[in-house]
């Protein structure tokens, strides 16, 4: 059931979330499927219509930084650490950054899959915090899909995985990626999923290069999206290496996802495409000029464009690994899961 933002509707949101009930919400990264943090039912209650592994933390989400400590205990970390935490959180926070910390004991295990850390964020979005305050002040939300699915980057994404819950609608989400994660709990901050802030400028505002850890979701992980397989489409998905789609073999029911306009013209006009019918021949461009930011916009919006299609398949191309590019790429190779080939 989407509803606008208005001041009502978002109390009325909040009233759900009081209740134990579950409401879907827009942040600056992707739509939340959001419960009381605190409340052990309503937790449960995500897992179960997600069809979500129970050892799949969730990512608590907070009005603000002073609010952290509700579901973090920094008492906890080493003053380095603590430092380190606080440093990072005040340069990137409200914004796509999630971080690994220590948990309150307060704080139930079905939010952090079982163990002794919590994935922690701010929300830039105003109407998110608007309902995290009006609520219980920490709501656990995981993206609002299916396990495995595409994430939603709009209301109407949300409402074809889950037509009977209260939906605000914020409009199409702004960044297009989930949060990058960061764990502070190990000595040094390292990386566990790529996002919305790019491992150069963290390593920016460390003044040193950012670890990286690898690694696939499993009993005991730290972070949520970390499953070989994930944010996928129904259809398979093969992906082509950067600069390399233009060369593939045009065939009739296929969708073709181009990281530019440049590309999917050239590649239209050696199969005798009108660019006028692109959309007609499941031809997508995730951006006109190749910017990752506009990449990563459009990326989720547009797997759910060429999925909408029930294609043979879906080709798309890689983007450049640079900035955003890590990101976007991680989303793509974890679309194709196990049967992603680079061409």
């Amino acid at each position: 059931m989407i509803v606008t933002p208005s001041d009502e509707n978002i109390e009325r949101a909040a009233a759900v979330v009081k209740a134990g009930g579950l409401v879907s919400f827009p942040t600056e990264t992707v739509y939340g499927l959001g419960a009381d943090a605190f409340n052990e039912k309503a937790l449960a209650a995500i897992f179960e219509v997600k069809n979500r592994p129970y050892f799949d933390p969730l990512i608590v989400h907070l009005a603000g930084i002073p609010e952290l400590e509700t579901a973090a205990d920094l008492s906890v970390l080493s003053k380095i650490a603590r430092s380190a935490a606080l440093f990072l959180a005040d340069k990137f926070l409200p914004g796509p950054l999630t971080l690994i910390l220590p948990k309150q004991p307060s704080l139930p295990s079905l939010a952090t899959g079982g163990l002794d850390t919590v994935a922690v964020r701010i929300p830039a979005s105003a109407i998110a915090q608007k309902l995290i305050r009006l609520s219980t002040g920490a709501i656990a939300a995981p993206s609002a899909n299916p396990f495995g699915r595409l994430s939603p980057t709009r209301a109407v994404h949300v409402e074809e995985y889950f037509a009977d819950i209260l939906i605000l609608d914020g409009g199409r989400t702004a960044l297009g990626l989930e949060s990058t994660v960061l764990d502070l709990t190990n000595g040094e901050p390292c990386i566990l999923r790529e996002g919305g802030i790019t491992s150069e400028q963290l390593s920016d505002a460390l003044g040193k290069p950012c670890k990286k850890r690898r690694m696939e979701a499993s009993a005991g992980t730290t972070s949520p999206g970390l499953l070989k397989s994930h944010y996928a489409p129904r259809s398979e998905l093969l992906l082509y290496a950067h600069n390399s789609l233009c060369a593939a073999p045009f065939v009739t029911g296929t969708a073709y996802i181009f990281f530019e306009e440049k590309s999917l013209n050239a590649f239209a006009k050696k199969n005798g495409i009108q660019p006028e019918s692109a959309a007609k021949n499941y031809l997508f461009a995730l951006s006109r000029s190749g910017g990752s930011a506009e990449v990563a916009a459009n990326l989720f919006d547009t797997l759910h464009a060429a999925d909408r299609l029930r294609p043979a398949a879906i080709y798309a191309e890689q983007a450049p690994a640079a900035g955003l590019g890590a990101a976007i790429n991680d989303r793509l190779f974890k679309a194709g899961g196990s049967k992603s080939v680079l061409a």
